[in-house]
């Protein structure tokens, strides 16, 4: 099942791994195997001394002073810097800000409107949800909207290029895809894509909630003209981080994002009348920020300093050929791409009662998701994932689908969602 067989040991993996010393950044329940950070990352051991230290002294001590003697007023243009090389921008490319839902909004409604004379988004069915609903929302509803827009949707199973250029024609204005696949972990090829719809005269959207400090991106070198993604999954921003925003520079300056709220303006603190948009990657901002979720950011951004993302990448396709080989046994079909340049940092397996199931390994201190109906979902981490972590909770699912423990009476119904 692995790209590469290797005969070493889990140990002997986890003694000659690179990355091993970021494992101390972060706060590991003890009996728990946390296979769950696609969805929400784990604490950073730093992040809350640096949340209290904007509640009790800039906010405590400095009040309204710390806008400017903290920094608070640059944070989102400055952390926006520091996601950039994770993302492969130059600065001044990237801003946090809101969520993952409104920046979509942002940036598919200005991309929208820098192709005025086309009328069609094109997205894709296994979209996540959110990314569907805007489009509707962004389009004036599924069909034709008041704006006269319409919506295509590649289908779930549709993966190659050949099926994304039959749905592109020269009145596509913007196609929106996931860099990673959520349910299944597919990657798509962000060169070849971009390009293919760039043939057409579209411009392309990114979606990188599933990809973003998981896998090398490369934003810039693959012309992408916009893209969004969540700070809480792997970037362990926090429940509900902010979000970030690329704008490719070459697009600034005739760029109208739809929701003009003052910090985007030229000049906040003019307060005039009329909207006049900031320069740069500022006219994507809005609202006044959360400055309190913004400090659990900033503290997780300090862990990737030193991390070399193709040492990353390396260990996450390791990782995940591990976890492959070692649940084969099962027979479950894999949802998972195999090929390593088709998989993200996650592996989903399907088994018609894959609630219970996970209900069952939960149990037993092994915490992965479970995507209706019937996908069991792992994210692999490797920032703080060991080999030895992913080797036990391969054996515990092993013993749970084997043992058939999950047809007892308690998981049948867990109580609330799985994770």
């Amino acid at each position: 099942m692995s790209s590469e067989p290797t005969a070493a040991t889990p140990a002997e993996l986890d003694a000659a791994d690179p990355l091993r010393d970021r494992r101390e950044h972060f706060v590991l329940p003890e009996g728990v195997l946390y296979l769950d950070g696609n969805s929400l990352g784990a604490l950073p051991v730093h992040t809350p001394a640096r949340v209290a230290e904007l509640v009790e002294r800039e906010w405590g001590q400095g009040l309204i002073r710390s806008w400017n003697e903290a920094g608070w007023y640059d944070l989102p243009r400055g952390l926006g810097d520091r996601i950039a090389p994770l993302v492969g921008a130059a600065p001044g490319q990237v801003v946090v800000c809101d969520s993952t839902s409104v920046n979509l909004f942002k940036v598919l409604t200005a991309a929208l409107r820098l192709r005025p004379e086309r009328r069609v988004l094109v997205s894709e069915e296994g979209s996540f949800p959110t990314d569907l609903y805007l489009t509707e929302g962004v389009i004036g509803g599924a069909g034709d909207g008041p704006g006269g827009y319409r919506r295509r949707l590649l289908g779930r199973e549709e993966h190659s290029l050949e099926a994304l250029d039959a749905l592109l024609d020269a009145d596509t204005a913007v196609l929106l895809l996931s860099h990673v696949d959520y349910r299944t972990g597919r990657l798509r090829d962000m060169a070849a894509v971009t390009e293919l719809a760039h043939r057409h005269g579209a411009l392309v959207v990114w979606d990188l909630c599933h990809s973003a400090g998981a896998l090398p991106v490369r934003l810039d070198d693959c012309g992408v003209d916009f893209a969004v993604g969540c700070g809480y999954k792997y970037l362990n921003g926090g429940p509900g981080a902010p979000a970030f925003l690329y704008a490719a520079e070459r697009h600034h300056a005739a760029a109208e994002q739809p929701l003009t709220g003052w910090f985007g303006h030229a000049e906040p603190f003019a307060f005039e009348t009329g909207y006049r948009p900031a320069p740069g990657i500022g006219r994507f901002l809005t609202g006044t920020p959360p400055l309190l979720a913004l400090a659990g950011l900033q503290a997780a951004l300090g862990i990737w300093e030193e991390v070399d993302l193709d040492a990353l990448r390396a260990k996450s396709l390791a990782l995940t050929d591990l976890f492959l080989d070692l649940t084969a046994p099962l027979g479950l079909e894999v949802l998972t791409p195999l090929p390593p340049e088709q998989r993200g940092s996650q592996v989903s397996l399907r088994h018609p009662q894959a609630r219970a199931v996970m209900a069952a390994l939960i149990e037993r201190g092994v915490i992965g998701d479970f995507r209706a109906p019937d996908v069991l979902r792992f994210g692999f981490t490797p920032l703080y994932l060991s080999y030895a972590d992913v080797a036990a909770a391969a054996r515990a699912l092993c013993e749970v689908v084997g043992s058939g423990i999950w047809r007892e009476p308690r998981f049948a119904d867990p109580g609330g969602a799985v994770t």
